[in-house]
């Protein structure tokens, strides 16, 4: 597999780029979608919730984690997650702003 040679592309285009990633797996998506309901949430509560083993949700939890969209604190044996909301702010004002760019010419092909 090739290198991504993300030194060519500006930092907003890998970090656009990044933010596609995360939202790339269903199950990333779920695991949002499940917090954004509840507000926060122990992990053990999303195997219950997405149905997927704890490694597998684990290793979403730290894709997530490590762009920043969710923060978690310990909780005795337990790790509770939530929105990171200056984070997801961020994120969308960058991505709403890349995605309401005009089309310059629509007749185009």
């Amino acid at each position: 597999m090739g290198l991504a040679k993300t030194e060519l592309y500006t930092d907003l285009q890998n970090e656009i780029s990044l933010f596609a990633k995360v939202f790339g797996h269903p199950a990333r998506v779920a695991i949002l979608e499940h917090l954004f309901k509840i507000k926060q949430c122990v992990c053990g509560d999303l195997v219950n919730e997405i149905g997927l083993a704890q490694p597998t949700i684990s290793q979403h939890l730290k894709e997530l984690k490590h762009l920043g969209l969710i923060k978690g604190n310990v909780e005795g044996t337990s790790v509770c997650y939530c929105i990171n909301v200056e984070n997801w702010a961020k994120m969308k004002k960058i991505m709403i702003s890349f995605l309401d760019q005009d089309i310059p010419n629509p007749d185009c092909c």
